[in-house]
C-alpha cells in the first residue's frame, strides 16, 4: 500500500480516496479544451483551497486531500470550466511586486499595465514629492505600485464605481500603504480644484461591439468600453481625459495613458491637438503598441 508520512501522520492514498495526483491530473483533462494553461490553472486552483504553495502539490503529489478541499475544488474548477477568471476565484492577483485583491467589480489587472508603471516611474525622480492622480484605479493597481516605489509621491485615485474603491481602499491598507487617496468621481468631475505633476490612467479603450469583449465577459463592462462610446472606436473616454489633462498638469507634467493595440496613433495625435509635447509610444511585452506617454510644456 502506498502512502506518505504528512505532519506525523501516515495516509494510505489506496484508502482515502483521490491524491493530489489524481486531482491534477483530472482537472487539466477538464481544462484542455478551454486553456492555454490547464495545468497551471489546476495548480493554482487545488493550491488555493489547500491553503498551500503549487511546490507542496509537487512534494506531496500522492496525498488525498479531504473531502471538504475536494469540493471546493470541484465547485472552483466548475466555475473555471464556465470560463471564469482565475483571479476571480482565487480573489488575487499579482501586480507589480503586489498581491491585489480582485473581485468582479473590478478589472483583473493585466502584465501589460505594469509597462505604464514603469513609464512612469521612469518620469518620478525618487526622493522629489510629486502628486500624481490615477483615473479608472479598480484595484488601485497603478496607484499603489507607483507608491510602493515612490514613497514621497502623493497620489489621489479616483473611480466611477464605488465597490472597486472599496477594494482598492482595502488593498492599500493590507499593503499598509498610506499616501494614496480614494475618492469617487467619473473622471475629472468630482475632483479638487488642483494640478498635478502627473496623471495615469487604463481607461475603458474597447469597442462595444468588439468580438473580444464575449472572452471578457466576467469583467465589470463599465471598465473594460467607454460609456457612451461613439461606434468603432473605443476612444471617448481617452478623447475626455486628453482633452482636459492639459488644465489639470502642473507645467512640466506627464500624462501617461494606456490604450488598445490600434488606437497609438489616434491617442498620439489627440495629445498633439491637446498642445502637449515631448509625445511617445511603447510597446508591451508582445511588442503591440500600448502606451502613449505626453508632456505638458
Amino acid at each position: 500500500m502506498n502512502s506518505k508520512r504528512h505532519e506525523n501522520i501516515v495516509i494510505p492514498a489506496t484508502i482515502q480516496g483521490y491524491t493530489i495526483h489524481d486531482l491534477l491530473l483530472q482537472a487539466e483533462t477538464r481544462l484542455q479544451p478551454l486553456s492555454q494553461t490547464p495545468r497551471l490553472d489546476a495548480e493554482i486552483l487545488l493550491a488555493h483551497c489547500l491553503n498551500q504553495s503549487r511546490s507542496y502539490l509537487h512534494a506531496w503529489s500522492d496525498l488525498c486531500p479531504d473531502s471538504h478541499h475536494v469540493e471546493q475544488f470541484h465547485r472552483l474548477l466548475q466555475r473555471r470550466i464556465q470560463e471564469e477568471p482565475i483571479a476571480y476565484l482565487i480573489g488575487y492577483q499579482n501586480f507589480w511586486s503586489l498581491q491585489l485583491r480582485v473581485t468582479p467589480d473590478t478589472l483583473i489587472p493585466r502584465p501589460e499595465t505594469e509597462l505604464l508603471v514603469e513609464q512612469a516611474l521612469e518620469r518620478l525622480p525618487a526622493e522629489q514629492p510629486a502628486e500624481i492622480l490615477d483615473m479608472g484605479t479598480g484595484s488601485g493597481a497603478i496607484a499603489l505600485a507607483i507608491a510602493s516605489e515612490r514613497p514621497h509621491a502623493r497620489l489621489l485615485a479616483t473611480d466611477n464605481c464605488q465597490k472597486a474603491l472599496e477594494v482598492a481602499t482595502y488593498n492599500a491598507a493590507r499593503l499598509g500603504i498610506n499616501q494614496v487617496r480614494f475618492l469617487q468621481s467619473h473622471w475629472y468631475q468630482q475632483l479638487p480644484a488642483q494640478p498635478f505633476d502627473m496623471i495615469v490612467s487604463n481607461p475603458p479603450y474597447i469597442d462595444q461591439d468588439d468580438d473580444h469583449l464575449h472572452a471578457l465577459r466576467h469583467e465589470p463592462l463599465a471598465a473594460l468600453c467607454p460609456v457612451g462610446n461613439r461606434p468603432d472606436d473605443g476612444l471617448s473616454a481617452l478623447d475626455e481625459i486628453i482633452h482636459h489633462a492639459p488644465d489639470r498638469l502642473k507645467s512640466g507634467g506627464w500624462l501617461i495613458l494606456e490604450h488598445g493595440f490600434a488606437q497609438q496613433e489616434a491617442v498620439m495625435d489627440r495629445c498633439r491637438e491637446a498642445g502637449l509635447v515631448e509625445i511617445s509610444g511603447h510597446t508591451d511585452l508582445a511588442q503591440l503598441p500600448r502606451i502613449v506617454c505626453a508632456r505638458k510644456s
